[in-house]
């Protein structure tokens, strides 16, 4: 689902979008939302700095980027290190499981899910030209 990962840019407002959509960036000559992974877990909120990353995803049957604020690398681990979020906590929206690591744990999001339809239809509200 991740096509490629960007250092932060300036982020265009995006009048009546959801609260979780920051704005719009230009990306090749596209112009994608910009959602904030900290806003869809209520956590505290940054400063936009050249130090966050921007993350092109497929997510919610849409082509996306996510704010994020650092992107360590990419992984693979075994299907038997990743527990389904429904066997620890059941109600957790937008995390499809926890991989256990050798270091510590990951929350692994579901893209999928990532926008509820509400928020999906607002923002193909906000998208539409005027």
């Amino acid at each position: 689902m991740v096509e490629k990962v960007y250092r932060a840019v300036a982020i265009t407002p995006l009048p009546r979008a959801p609260d979780i959509v920051l704005g719009i960036v230009n990306v090749k000559g596209v112009v994608l939302p910009v959602v904030d992974i900290r806003r869809r877990f209520r956590l505290p909120e940054k400063k936009l700095t050249p130090d966050h990353q921007l993350i092109v995803a497929q997510a919610a049957g849409r082509r996306l980027v996510v704010l994020v604020d650092h992107v360590a690398g990419v992984i693979e681990c075994a299907p038997k290190a990743v527990t389904e979020t429904g066997n620890i906590v059941p109600g957790i929206e937008h995390v499809a499981g926890v991989a256990r690591l050798e270091d510590g744990i990951i929350l692994i999001h579901d893209l999928k899910r990532f926008l509820s339809l509400e928020e999906a239809a607002a923002l193909d509200r906000a998208l539409q030209l005027d």
